[in-house]
């Protein structure tokens, strides 16, 4: 069996781009010539490496192992010609980046910026995720993910980059005057992310864990800040949210609650030098989220 590489970069382009149509607008390319080559390569694996709709397109599961094989390799042979280009150009092309909504949003808007101006041969594509964890999309080249415990295991690497103290807020009306335990949340009315949540408190080097099933629910960190201050009930959010609210007060406890983690992900330990500078962008320019 002899496959064609330029089938296999295609394929790999095909996969992270999402559809034939933004494929073929990223390789400057018709649909058509992109299909056939997809086709060629069905016929010389022997095997059908995507199933297409008219809304979404989906790997099979030989497809899944195709593209996970031959990413790494297809990447480094990009990377190959990039640092050849490296050496008259500045890095180029475009980066794929997801955050999680409402995430120090005019900070990194300041440094997506900065970045962009010293890299004009990088075009940024920035988009936001709800929710706690978003789902592996190999569309992004780095996912920015917020979580207290581990990340599931994935073919993904993860890098922890920094650590965010959290607190639990209430509004100025809420009694805060002993220490509670955090069993004691069951009976006080509670503002959560999704309807039923679990919230984790450090007690020395065990995790102590209270399942509840809020007051509210929003999605949007700053909606859930909102309804704190409007005395709706008790918040857990990172400290460095509520710093400058003053209708707001730390909610006594006997255990603290779990940090939040930053952590990034990325598909290969090989990755292509428009990704790198901007991980290196990014670290050195992490104090300004601590």
């Amino acid at each position: 069996m002899k496959t064609r590489l330029d089938d296999l970069s295609m394929f790999v382009s095909l996969v992270e781009a999402g559809s034939f149509t933004l494929a073929a607008e990223q390789l400057n390319i018709p649909k058509s010539k992109l299909s056939r080559h997809l086709v060629q390569l069905e016929q010389t694996i022997g095997s059908q490496l995507l199933i297409r709709t008219t809304r979404k397109q989906q790997l099979t599961e030989s497809g899944h192992l195709l593209y996970q094989a031959s990413k790494s390799h297809i990447e480094a042979l990009r990377e190959v010609e990039e640092e050849i280009g490296s050496f008259i150009n500045e890095p180029k092309g475009q980066l794929n980046i997801l955050l999680p909504l409402e995430f120090f949003n005019i900070i990194i808007s300041e440094l997506l910026t900065k970045f962009a101006k010293r890299y004009p041969q990088i075009k940024l594509n920035c988009n936001h995720y709800s929710g706690l964890l978003p789902e592996n999309n190999y569309r992004y080249d780095l996912t920015f993910v917020l979580h207290e415990t581990d990340l599931p295991s994935s073919n993904w690497i993860a890098k922890t980059l920094l650590s965010f103290p959290q607190s639990l807020f209430v509004g100025s009306e809420f009694e805060n005057n002993k220490e509670l335990q955090p069993s004691a949340l069951n009976d006080l009315p509670c503002i959560l992310s999704e309807q039923q949540e679990q919230w984790l408190f450090r007690d020395g080097a065990n995790l102590r864990s209270v399942s509840l099933q809020g007051r509210a629910s929003f999605s949007s960190p700053s909606m859930r800040l909102e309804a704190a201050m409007q005395n709706l009930g008790v918040v857990k959010l990172p400290d460095y949210t509520c710093q400058k609210e003053s209708n707001l007060q730390r909610l006594k406890l006997v255990y603290p609650p779990v940090a939040l983690q930053l952590s990034v992900l990325y598909q290969s330990r090989d990755i292509p030098i428009k990704t790198r500078v901007f991980l290196d962008f990014f670290q050195d320019h992490l104090g300004r989220l601590s």
